[in-house]
């Protein structure tokens, strides 16, 4: 896309998992929860935390198959995703920890005047719960969930979903993500990424990606920005 900085925007969207908090623990313990009802071995909390990224349902199916690639049957989808949306209310937001630079640079972000969006694959009765607990909700004009629109990233819904909200060109609204799945969905709508590179990103390096910038912080991806 070619940008140079500070770069001028008009919003900025940001993920949840892996970007503003370390939900791992959480996803972790009640996935292994699940296993224990379904008299199961527990799995490692680093390979859990490679199936993150694509959903509550992915995350199940691979924690079922003990693979990033998943492929459960459907007979054990059905018995163990509803264990798991149980343990996993009964977990959120238990474990979880915010990343370091996350509320300076939030901060740093409204102190602009730059609205801000979440824009999440997390269910909408995980995120807002979530986000109310460790004090961020009010950062936030909207929240774009994984079961606000029928598709999720990596499809573009999500970001041209919010770009509508805030009445603005995909190209004027920052995506700031740790994963491929926000990579691709910011340029499939036509928006500039960031990445910063402490995420999951399924496993993979995040230096592989088609970023705009990596950043070490929040902080850091809200000193690259100004409000247009």
């Amino acid at each position: 896309m070619g940008v140079s900085f500070p770069l001028p925007v008009r919003a900025v969207t940001i993920d949840l998992d892996g970007t503003l908090l370390d939900t791992i623990p959480d996803l972790a313990a009640a996935a292994n929860m699940m296993l224990a009802e379904l008299g199961r071995q527990p799995l490692d909390e680093a390979l859990i935390r490679t199936f993150v990224g694509k959903g509550l349902q992915n995350l199940v199916e691979r924690t079922l198959a003990g693979h990033v690639v998943g492929g459960a049957e459907p007979e054990s989808m059905a018995r163990a995703l509803p264990i798991f949306e149980r343990c996993y209310s009964a977990m959120n937001g238990k474990h979880t920890t915010m990343y370091p630079g996350v509320r300076e640079g939030l901060a740093k972000l409204k102190a602009q005047g730059i609205p801000l969006a979440c824009v999440t694959n997390k269910s909408t009765r995980y995120t807002l719960p979530l986000l109310d607990m460790v004090g961020l909700a009010g950062y936030f004009e909207q929240v774009v969930a994984g079961d606000t629109l029928a598709r999720k990233k990596p499809d573009p819904a999500p970001l041209l979903h919010a770009c509508e909200f805030f009445a603005i060109a995909p190209r004027d609204m920052l995506m700031i993500g740790d994963s491929l799945n926000d990579t691709q969905a910011a340029r499939a709508a036509g928006c500039p990424v960031f990445c910063v590179i402490y995420g999951y990103n399924e496993g993979y390096d995040v230096r592989t990606l088609d970023t705009d910038a990596l950043v070490d912080t929040l902080d850091e991806a809200a000193s690259l920005v100004r409000k247009a």
